[in-house]
């Protein structure tokens, strides 16, 4: 038998190397390469489930048909995934530790149990805490095969012999194979469990769902190759003092990517939520300085969202900047554009912006907002009454337009606001009924029109 070697293998791109560096040769990224210990394989590294052998073809010959989807059961969920599962793909789901994510598969399990096979394997808990936790929630489980197992060798198997739709895998990190010598959840099991696994996706046309751990960046822990493989991958976020959770696309071959999917926990598990913008305007009041509400676009869902502003005297030599749920970056470059453009400076001051209910604002659709509302703030004065606002600035002081303008001002006007803040070219042809648009171009004209009212 071959003696086993030692490699130093990338965390993030998966490049093994025989030496250990401070940058890893294949991608540059520093202090990335870990120590495996890898033999060589006695059997082949992917076993073949079909007969049928590929052959070189021209794509003009290959029949491209509509891809099928069905549902997991839960709306919001759909939602995300691009309207439902797709037979064959691998899904990759990641989050916090305790976030729910157990809990969400296993009740979409339940679910699809009553009309197709779903197998659940579990490698962190016991056969009685997963039927203890289906108790708790009220799940008919009856459908539901079960395998508490590890071994990536022993989980194959078992999906040779019960052929289900869906098949669960909690989680990655736990699994290992007897191909590969290092301890599970090392850069080289992770790889070659999550390689296999998908291959056997492909060939069988089993769904597979990988339960990812998160490292304390928020990064999927593991080698980056493991997001290549998969076909969709998902995060599921929220803020553990709140009942409410997201899930975001992050990747998806099969539909449109940074989709939005909003739960809420209850004592029956995790439900979705059909209007989460009324939520994050639940408690919402338009007579305090420093409030705006943002139109939000995130996939194909308009959403509602508070912003706060908060600037205050600085108490030090410093002003401090600071942003929750906003990039902290941008708020630097706003607060440079309103000193030029609109001759408001904050330079003295701190100024401290939140996106209120814990969502997560990445588009530049906020700028306009975020600035009335540092402006609101400043001079105390709140803005006037039931006003949307939306747009994109630029370094010129110009207002940029943004995508789905129209849909943005229907969710709005549906919410009973009757004035939107919009960029001009953002102006529909036909009028929206109850609600008053004023375009703006520059953001002085933004400014001098909240000043005015």
């Amino acid at each position: 038998m071959a003696k086993a070697k030692t490699v130093y293998s990338c965390t993030e791109c998966g490049g093994a190397s025989p030496k250990w560096q401070g940058k890893c040769p294949h991608c540059n990224a520093w202090n990335t390469l870990v120590e495996a210990v890898e033999a060589p394989a006695a059997a082949p590294r992917f076993e073949t489930w079909s007969s049928q052998t590929t052959r070189v073809q021209s794509l003009s010959a290959v029949q491209a048909e509509e891809v099928p989807r069905e549902s997991c059961g839960m709306e919001e969920l759909d939602r995300v995934l691009g309207g439902g599962l797709v037979r064959g793909g691998v899904i990759l789901l990641g989050g916090d530790p305790g976030i729910g994510k157990s809990t969400l598969l296993l009740q979409a399990l339940a679910t699809m149990g009553a009309n197709r096979k779903v197998l659940y394997v579990s490698g962190e808990e016991s056969p009685q805490q997963i039927a203890l936790r289906a108790s708790r929630l009220q799940l008919d489980a009856s459908h539901v095969r079960l395998l508490a197992e590890i071994r990536l060798e022993a989980v194959i198997a078992a999906l040779k012999d019960e052929q289900p739709a869906v098949a669960v895998i909690d989680s990655i990190q736990t699994m290992y194979s007897d191909q590969v010598s290092s301890a599970p959840g090392s850069v080289s099991q992770v790889r070659e469990c999550a390689a296999q696994l998908t291959r056997i996706a492909k060939q069988s046309g089993i769904t597979i769902v990988l339960v990812g751990h998160v490292t304390k960046e928020g990064a999927i822990a593991g080698p980056r190759v493991l997001e290549h493989i998969v076909d969709t991958v998902l995060y599921f976020e929220g803020d553990s003092h709140s009942n409410y959770r997201m899930i975001r696309a992050i990747k998806n071959r099969f539909g449109a990517a940074n989709e939005l999917g909003v739960f809420a926990m209850t004592e029956r598990g995790i439900k979705g939520v059909s209007n989460p913008s009324a939520i994050f305007l639940s408690s919402y009041r338009d007579d305090v300085p420093g409030s705006c509400v943002l139109v939000s676009q995130d996939g194909t869902r308009p959403l509602l969202v508070e912003v706060q502003a908060l600037v205050d005297n600085a108490h030090g030599f410093q002003p401090k900047r600071l942003a929750l749920g906003l990039d902290q970056n941008r708020l630097a470059l706003l607060l440079a554009v309103m000193h030029r453009h609109a001759g408001v400076s904050c330079s003295d001051q701190d100024v401290f912006l939140n996106a209120v209910g814990g969502v997560k604002i990445i588009e530049p659709a906020a700028d306009l907002a975020l600035v009335l509302a540092m402006v609101s703030s400043l001079r105390n004065k709140p803005l006037p009454e039931k006003l949307v606002v939306f747009g994109e600035l630029g370094l010129a002081g110009e207002v940029r337009p943004v995508s789905r303008g129209q849909e943005r001002l229907k969710e709005a006007a549906k919410l009973g606001f009757t004035r939107a803040l919009v960029p001009t070219a953002n102006r529909p042809r036909q009028p929206i009924e109850g609600l008053e648009i004023i375009g703006v171009e520059r953001l002085s004209e933004a400014v001098a029109f909240i000043a005015e009212r």
